[in-house]
C-alpha cells in the first residue's frame, strides 16, 4: 500500500520534525533510474518551481517579478480574505477577482485554490471520506492505468522525478480515490496532470477534493467516456473564435482542422501541459476564481496571436504547417505578462460562453442526438459554486496542518528568558517569522524542497506569543 503522507510531510496527528524529515526519502530514492529515462545528469539543480535542469525553459524568461514588498503586502490581504472568507465571496467578489488576477501569493496558492473552488467545504462535509476511499483498493482496472501513467507526470519536476518516491505515491492515491468516488466516470489520462498541479500545493485529501471541484463543477463530463463534452467545447470555441479573430476562423475553416484537434490537451488539462510554469499558475489562480471562461480566452488569445494575420498566415500555407505551428507556440505569446493581459482584455464573458453553449447543443442534438453523458451544469468560478453549495463558517475555518510541540528547546528557552518586555519578545517572534516568510527553504532531502506556507507563520507567531505569555507571567511573579 502507498505510503500514508502528504507531500513529505506528517499527517496533522503526527509532530513535525523539521531536521529530521528528509532522511526517509533517501532510502526510497530511485532517482538513477529516471536519470536514465529523463535524460538528467548528475546536476540537479531546481528552478523556483521545481522543476529540474531547465525543464521548464521558459518560465525564467517569462516570470514576472514580483516586489517582496508588494508580494508581503498582498500576503497580508489574502489572510484577511481567507479568514473572512464567506464575507469577502457573496459582498466583496470582485476584489476577489482582481486580487486572482493580479496573482495569488505562492505561499497561500494551495489554501487559496482550495477555497476558490469549493474544496473546502466540500472536505469538511465529507469528513473521513477521502481516508476510507485510501484504504480501499481500486478497481483493477483503473489502478493499472494509473500506475503506467504515474512516471509521465512532470517527469521534470522534483517532486515527482522519483519512481515510487512521494509525489507519485501521493498521485496514485488521489487519482485511485477518484475511481473509487465515481466508478461511473473511472479514470481519464488527462486528469493526472490535474492532480499533479494541485498536489504541488497542496496534501493529497486537498488536492482529492480540489479535483473532484474541478472535474464536477467547473469542466463536467470533461473525463467521462465519449468525451463529449470537450468536443462540444470545441465547437463553442470554434464560435468565439469566429467573433474574435475572423482570420484565424477563415483559415482554420479553410483547410477542415477540427477544433478537437489542437485544443483537447489545452482544454483538459487546462493549459497545464502547455504553457510555462509561471503563465499556468495565473491562468490557474484565474480559472479557479472566474471558471471555464479563463480556459476559452486562453485559447482564443494563443489562436489570434498565431494565426490571426496574413502575415503570419503566409508561414502555415497548409493543414500540416498550421498543426505543427499550434504544436510550437511562439514563446513570446506564451510569456506570463503578454497572456495575462490579454486574456483579461479579451471581451468574451461567461454569458457568451453559455448563449454559444445553448446554440451548439442544439446543433449537436440535430446531428448527434441526445449526448451519452448527462453531465452536471458547469459552474462559472468561485461566487457561482459558493452561492450553490450550502455551507457553515466552521466549513470555512483552518485547520492547522504543523502541529508545533512544547516544550521548546532548552537554547530557544534560554533565548526568551534573556527578553525583557512582552513588546521585545513578540517583535523578537514576529522578526523571525518574517526571516522566515522571506525565503528561507526546507530542505527535506534531495527530492523535496518545500517553502513554508502562511499557515505556519500564523501557527509560528501564536506559538511564541503563547510563549512569550508564560514568561511574561512567571518573570511578574518572581519580581513580586
Amino acid at each position: 500500500m502507498m505510503a500514508q503522507q502528504e507531500n513529505g510531510r506528517l499527517s496533522s496527528e503526527d509532530t513535525v520534525s523539521v531536521m529530521t524529515l528528509g532522511s526517509q526519502f533517501d532510502e526510497e530514492s530511485s532517482f538513477g533510474s529516471d536519470s536514465e529515462i529523463n535524460g538528467f545528469t548528475s546536476s540537479r539543480q531546481t528552478d523556483k518551481y521545481g522543476f529540474i535542469g531547465g525543464a521548464q525553459k521558459y518560465s525564467t524568461e517569462s516570470a514576472q517579478e514580483v516586489p517582496l514588498e508588494v508580494l508581503r503586502h498582498r500576503e497580508a490581504k489574502w489572510l484577511d480574505m481567507l479568514n473572512h472568507w464567506d464575507k469577502w465571496i457573496s459582498k466583496r467578489f470582485k476584489k476577489v477577482r482582481l486580487r486572482c488576477q493580479k496573482g495569488i501569493p505562492p505561499s497561500l496558492r494551495g489554501r487559496a485554490w482550495l477555497y476558490l473552488s469549493g474544496g473546502k467545504v466540500k472536505r469538511e462535509q465529507n469528513s473521513g471520506k477521502f481516508k476510507e476511499l485510501d484504504s480501499m483498493d481500486g478497481d483493477p482496472k483503473w489502478v493499472d492505468v494509473i500506475e503506467r501513467d504515474l512516471h509521465r507526470q512532470f517527469p521534470f519536476h522534483e517532486m515527482f522525478v522519483s519512481r515510487g518516491g512521494h509525489g507519485q505515491q501521493d498521485l496514485f492515491r488521489v487519482l485511485k480515490a477518484y475511481t473509487l468516488y465515481r466508478p461511473d466516470e473511472g479514470y481519464c489520462q488527462a486528469q493526472a496532470p490535474i492532480a499533479a498541479v494541485l498536489l504541488m500545493h497542496m496534501p493529497a485529501e486537498d488536492a482529492f477534493w480540489g479535483l473532484v471541484q474541478i472535474c464536477e463543477k467547473y469542466l463536467p463530463g470533461y473525463y467521462s467516456a465519449g468525451l463529449e463534452a470537450i468536443q462540444l467545447d470545441g465547437e463553442i470555441l470554434n464560435a468565439l473564435l469566429k467573433r474574435v479573430s475572423p482570420p484565424a476562423y477563415r483559415h482554420l475553416e479553410k483547410h477542415k482542422i477540427e477544433p478537437i484537434l489542437y485544443m483537447t490537451e489545452w482544454f483538459m488539462c487546462a493549459f497545464s501541459r502547455t504553457l510555462p510554469w509561471s503563465s499556468v499558475l495565473r491562468v490557474w489562480d484565474m480559472f479557479l476564481c472566474d471558471g471555464v471562461k479563463i480556459i476559452f480566452r486562453v485559447g482564443l488569445v494563443l489562436l489570434k496571436s498565431m494565426l490571426g494575420s496574413r502575415e503570419k498566415l503566409k508561414a502555415c500555407p497548409g493543414q500540416y504547417e498550421t498543426m505543427e505551428l499550434l504544436r510550437a507556440l511562439e514563446p513570446h505569446y506564451m510569456q506570463e505578462g503578454f497572456l495575462v493581459h490579454q486574456v483579461l482584455e479579451l471581451p468574451i464573458s461567461s454569458r457568451d460562453v453559455e448563449r454559444e453553449h445553448r446554440v451548439q447543443l442544439k446543433r449537436w442534438r440535430k446531428i448527434h442526438g441526445e449526448l451519452s453523458y448527462k453531465s452536471p451544469p458547469r459552474m462559472h468560478g468561485a461566487h457561482a459554486i459558493m452561492s450553490a453549495e450550502p455551507h457553515t463558517r466552521q466549513d470555512l475555518r483552518q485547520k492547522p496542518t504543523i502541529i508545533v510541540q512544547y516544550p521548546l528547546p532548552s537554547d530557544t528557552q534560554s533565548e526568551f528568558a534573556r527578553v525583557k518586555k512582552r513588546s521585545t519578545i513578540r517583535k523578537t517572534c514576529l522578526r523571525i517569522i518574517m526571516h522566515i516568510s522571506l525565503g528561507l527553504t526546507l530542505s527535506t532531502g534531495p527530492h523535496l524542497h518545500r517553502r513554508l506556507t502562511a499557515p505556519f507563520f500564523i501557527l509560528a507567531d501564536l506559538a511564541c506569543r503563547q510563549r512569550a505569555e508564560q514568561l511574561y507571567s512567571t518573570e511578574g511573579t518572581e519580581k513580586k
